[in-house]
């Protein structure tokens, strides 16, 4: 298909969007991107959303694709493992790898998509329009209808092709829903929990109040709160809790002392560091924590919904970011293929994307059981010191579940997940059976991995479970 003479519109310039348009601009393509937001280089347009992410493999392979892998290297710090935090204020370790060189990063989301956007307008054929709200898209028509923010005028533009990067909340998607053009899936699934983003802020002396390179865990079984370094020896730090259910919970936190309270219960260590505690907790928005799943994501051949606007995730894998990007490289990927036209394209996308979108999504609601109770207890832990084990004397034989999925980025999301789960299974039935344990050469553990992980693969094969 020609590329040159294609004009595409993107609705939202976060960050799969400034990407894709980076990309698209790379390849000699019109690009016109419509943002609703201020641009975030020019005022703080956080408003309570997480404002740093764990940044890994998968996304790192796309800033690879677009030529800025050393520019996005100096936004990160780099995290080796969960520190996990006992209500007593111990803590503990634990690495993410076996292999030292795998390690997540904590990146600030600001930062990155100023980035992103710095280098895709440097593409004369990359044009970015702000404060411009997406109404509706006629995908009949290959129309979009914006309202300027400010003088409240609307317009209408028009494209070769119109992709949605507009994230969960997406106008493309709703006009598919709403218009009952064609056989439109559509699935939105909560949490029974939220979130809320407080702070720890530097000490005095701009330094770090507590451990730098790790996302530290305060796991509590029911609820958890995380905290993320930021260049500027600040965390941001998220409390993860029940709108309504236990003895603590979103809806009964409404006094100062109650919230005080919850803390200085739950998380002592955590409260000595964030005396602004109370002050963010009543300031800051608590939101909800959902997964998308739809289907198709493209209609004919004039739009397509990308990144969270056609699979929003829960947090709990540190994937959501990294998937959006690895997105573009698949897309890049597809249009590498000069298949004839933009419905070729956008199906074959499809097909090949979204089992892989769907399998993350399930990871990342396996992660939160994992992260807020699992981590605790002492048969993971056990599974962790072996997994570790195997991962450092056999570091081309051996991945964990973890590692398939955030350090594996040339296997899918979908295949991590199946070989994970059986791995998981295995090592968990084989201990608490007596059949492996910590005090067994590792040799011998790896070999009754490997063949009841095996066996776990091809039974589920034979009962068609993959």
């Amino acid at each position: 298909m020609k590329e040159r003479k294609q004009n595409i519109l993107i609705i939202g310039a976060g960050l799969c969007g400034s990407l894709l348009a980076l990309r698209l601009g790379q390849r000699g393509y019109n690009v016109s991107v419509y943002e609703m937001r201020p641009d975030l280089r020019k005022t703080d347009i956080s408003a309570g959303r997480s404002i740093n992410l764990a940044f890994s493999d998968r996304g790192n392979k796309a800033m690879k694709l677009v030529g800025i892998e050393e520019k996005v290297k100096k936004l990160c710090i780099p995290m080796n493992g969960r520190m996990l935090h006992d209500r007593e204020g111990n803590t503990f370790l634990s690495n993410y790898s076996g292999r030292e060189y795998e390690y997540i990063n904590s990146i600030s989301r600001q930062d990155l998509n100023a980035l992103l956007l710095d280098e895709a307008e440097k593409h004369e054929n990359v044009n970015l329009y702000f404060n411009k709200k997406c109404k509706s898209v006629d995908f009949e028509k290959t129309t979009a209808l914006f309202q300027d923010y400010k003088t409240k005028d609307e317009f209408i533009e028009d494209a070769d092709c119109i992709i949605a990067t507009d994230g969960a909340g997406s106008a493309l998607r709703k006009s598919y829903y709403l218009g009952k053009k064609f056989l439109f899936s559509f699935s939105q699934d909560y949490l029974t929990h939220g979130y809320k983003e407080l702070s720890i802020l530097p000490a005095k002396d701009g330094d770090y109040k507590t451990y730098k390179n790790a996302l530290h865990i305060w796991p509590r079984g029911d609820f958890m709160v995380i905290a993320l370094p930021n260049l500027d020896g600040s965390f941001t730090v998220t409390l993860f809790l029940s709108f309504s259910e236990g003895e603590y919970n979103f809806d009964n936190l409404t006094t100062p002392e109650r919230v005080n309270e919850f803390f200085k219960k739950e998380f002592p260590d955590a409260l000595e560091l964030m005396p602004n505690l109370v002050e963010e907790f009543f300031e800051n928005p608590t939101s909800p924590l959902g997964t998308v799943k739809c289907s198709p994501w493209n209609y004919k051949g004039n739009t397509l919904l990308m990144g969270d606007s056609a699979h929003a995730i829960v947090p709990f894998y540190g994937q959501g970011m990294n998937a959006s990007f690895e997105d573009v490289v698949e897309f890049d990927k597809v249009l590498d293929q000069n298949l004839k036209n933009w419905e070729a394209i956008f199906k074959t996308y499809q097909k090949n994307r979204k089992p892989d979108t769907d399998a993350i999504a399930d990871l990342a609601i396996d992660n939160f059981h994992e992260m807020k109770d699992h981590v605790g207890q002492s048969i993971f832990q056990e599974k962790r010191k072996i997994e570790m084990a195997l991962e450092k004397e056999f570091p081309n034989e051996y991945s964990s579940k973890y590692s398939l999925v955030t350090f594996n980025e040339d296997i899918g999301y979908r295949e991590a997940m199946l070989r994970g789960r059986a791995q998981d299974k295995a090592i968990l039935n084989m201990l608490s059976d007596g059949v492996i344990s910590a005090s067994d050469t590792i040799k011998d553990i790896l070999i009754k991995v490997k063949t009841e992980t095996e066996a776990i693969l091809e039974n589920d094969r034979v009962a068609g479970l993959h």
